[in-house]
Parts: structure tokens; C-alpha cells; sequence
């Protein structure tokens, strides 16, 4: 079982509507090396507010090992050729080292906050959108004249002076951000990985997501093992049985927060929770998030998160994930990142379990 890590992630201040703390170039190199240290396959960065590709760039200047990777970078307000671009930049300043982590997001935050148009629907535009951004990587690589064309993107110029040219790992992994089963098809048929969003609980995953996935590799004529699936749990974890109440009520502030987007309805109706999704939809445009963790009972909590004292995390990872992930992504709380030892023994631990 590979473990990775996320740095920059949002918390429950920045779920709750009060806004996020300014990051540091210092700050994220000194993160990205500490993390290498503790033994992290990978570190993470999302766009929750900045931009993901920045920190990845400073984390490869201060890190030899460990695997780098957007999770996720929002597609469509980007072109395929600044994503590709970014992408094969990485790569190579990396060594190697880097994945690229793709979500579509929704038509709203497209529209609205982005300020990006919205073409199609997003299943098949992302099909698209990946399709073409591998025709600009062989572009790159080959030095071949581009003949990609699509029904919402082509690709058909690429000038010597404007080719970033060859480097010496030109596949660049492309993983993408799945809830539902066309992404699961699609993660399957053209992926190198699924990104599986937390709001999916662990039942919804088994038997919705891991058979899309397996569809779509059947239909490219892939195995199905070619897929790497990142889980990344939601955790509700302190030292003491008092400290885990209190990460209880914290937790509900995030699931709260994703299961307003009608986007991920899917899994609540999958449980037959359809009523409470609406309900936190309809909170989250009245600008109410502190009071819609309230919607969220205990057991709910418990089909989406693992819930337990640190020293309980290694054993109920391996009990829910073990059979199910093949990367687990660990994005603990800052009560318990901080302790060097604990952290590292646990990763040690998660990696000894095969």
C-alpha cells in the first residue's frame, strides 16, 4: 500500500466560510522536505484556493524522492495546452517525479467563480480534454506534427519554437477525480489513476466505483491492476476518546460542506439520504455552513470516515482500505501531523502491511 499526504490542504475554518491562512515558499519547501523525511510516497497539493502546480514546483527543487501531484487541478478553465504544458514542465524539473491530478468541478463554479464558459457536458469533454492533452505530450516528445481534432478541442499547430521538446520521462501519469460511474468508466479506460473523492463512503466505492472502473479497463482491454485507486478517507482521529468527539463534530463540518453539491448527491441517495442532501444544498445558498454539520448523524459519519484514536489508525486503515485502495491518502490532523515520530511510525507501519 502506497501512503501520500497533502500540504496546503483546507480545514475546518476554511470549510466553515472564515477563510484560509497565507502559505510561504519557505513554508512549502520546508513541508515538502519534511514530509520526503517521514516517508510519503507522495505529497499533494489541491486548488482550494490557490493554485496547485506552484507548490509542486517549489516541493521538487526540495525533495529527491517522494512523488508529487495535483489533487486536483480544475480542467476546463484551463486549455489542454496549459495544462499539458504545466504537466510536462513538472516532469522534467521533477525528474519523473510528478502526476497530474485532474477534476472538472461543477457547471457554477466553472461559470461563475472561474469566470470559464461551459461547453459540454463534462463526462465527455473530459474524455476529450484528456485525448488531446496525450496528443500534445507525444507532440512534445516526438517532435510529430499534431493532427488531433475533437468536438470541443483541436490540436493541430505546434511550431519547432514553441515545442518544449524531449525529456527523459515523457509519461506524465494522469489521474483524475471520480465520484460517479462515468468517471469511474473513464478513469478505467485512459487513466493511469482514480482519484476517488472522500465523499464517496467506502460501501458506495465497492460497489459502484471499483465496477466502473473495472468496465472502463475492460473496454479498453486493460487489466484492471493498471489502475491505481486513491482513496482518501475521510478521518476523525485525536489521542483520546475525548479529543475524537471533538474531531467528530469537526468532520461533519467537511462532509457537510461536499454533500451540498448536488454533484455528489449520488452517494447520499445511494444511502438513502436524497432529503439531506437537498437540505444542505439549500443551507449552503443561504450562506448557513455552521449550521449544516448538524445534519450529519453519527452513523452517517461512520459509512464515509474512519473514526478512532491515532493509536487505532494503522489497524482500521488496513480493516476498511486494505482490500479496497491502492494508495491511501492520509491528510491527519494537525494535532497529530505535527508529532514527527508518531507520524513516521505510522507510514512505517502502513508500509510494512504490504
Amino acid at each position: 500500500m502506497r501512503i501520500e499526504t497533502v500540504m496546503l490542504g483546507p480545514d475546518t475554518d476554511q470549510y466553515a466560510g472564515d477563510g484560509q491562512p497565507p502559505a510561504s515558499i519557505g513554508g512549502i519547501a520546508a513541508a515538502a522536505r519534511r514530509m520526503e523525511a517521514l516517508g510519503f510516497d507522495c505529497v499533494t497539493a489541491p486548488e482550494a484556493g490557490h493554485d496547485p502546480f506552484l507548490p509542486l514546483a517549489i516541493a521538487a527543487e526540495h525533495t529527491e524522492r517522494v512523488q508529487l501531484a495535483t489533487n486536483v487541478a480544475i480542467a476546463f478553465p484551463r486549455s489542454p495546452m496549459v495544462t499539458a504544458q504545466i504537466a510536462w514542465d513538472l516532469q522534467q524539473l521533477s525528474g519523473g517525479r510528478f502526476a497530474i491530478g485532474l477534476g472538472t468541478q461543477v457547471k457554477p463554479h466553472n461559470e461563475r467563480r472561474y469566470a470559464a464558459p461551459w461547453i459540454g457536458p463534462p463526462g465527455p469533454r473530459l474524455r476529450e480534454y484528456l485525448l488531446c492533452m496525450k496528443a500534445m505530450f507525444d507532440s512534445f516528445q516526438s517532435g510529430t506534427r499534431p493532427d488531433f481534432k475533437g468536438e470541443y478541442y483541436q490540436f493541430s499547430l505546434m511550431p519547432p519554437f514553441f515545442n518544449p521538446g524531449p525529456i527523459e520521462h515523457p509519461h506524465v501519469p494522469i489521474q483524475i477525480a471520480a465520484v460517479n460511474p462515468y468517471m469511474g468508466r473513464l478513469a478505467g479506460e485512459l487513466c493511469d489513476g482514480l482519484r476517488l473523492h472522500p465523499i464517496a463512503t467506502f460501501r458506495f466505492a465497492r460497489e459502484v466505483v471499483v465496477p466502473a472502473i473495472a468496465e472502463g479497463a475492460e473496454t479498453a482491454g486493460r487489466d484492471v491492476s493498471e489502475i491505481d485507486l486513491i482513496g482518501a478517507p475521510f478521518l476523525a482521529l485525536a489521542r483520546d476518546e475525548e479529543g475524537v468527539e471533538s474531531a467528530k463534530r469537526a468532520l461533519k463540518q467537511h462532509i457537510a460542506f461536499y454533500g451540498s453539491t448536488p454533484t455528489y448527491h449520488s452517494v447520499l441517495d445511494f444511502h438513502g439520504w436524497s432529503e439531506i442532501g437537498q437540505a444542505l444544498h439549500k443551507l449552503s445558498r443561504e450562506g448557513q455552513w455552521k449550521q449544516m454539520p448538524d445534519l450529519i448523524t453519527d452513523e452517517m459519519l461512520h459509512e464515509w470516515a474512519i473514526v478512532g484514536t491515532h493509536e487505532e489508525l494503522v489497524d482500521k486503515v488496513l480493516e476498511r482500505c486494505g482490500d479496497l485502495f491502492s494508495t491511501v491518502l492520509l491528510d491527519l490532523p494537525p494535532s497529530l501531523r505535527d508529532d514527527d515520530d508518531w507520524v513516521r511510525d505510522t507510514v512505517t507501519a502502513l508500509h510494512a502491511s504490504g
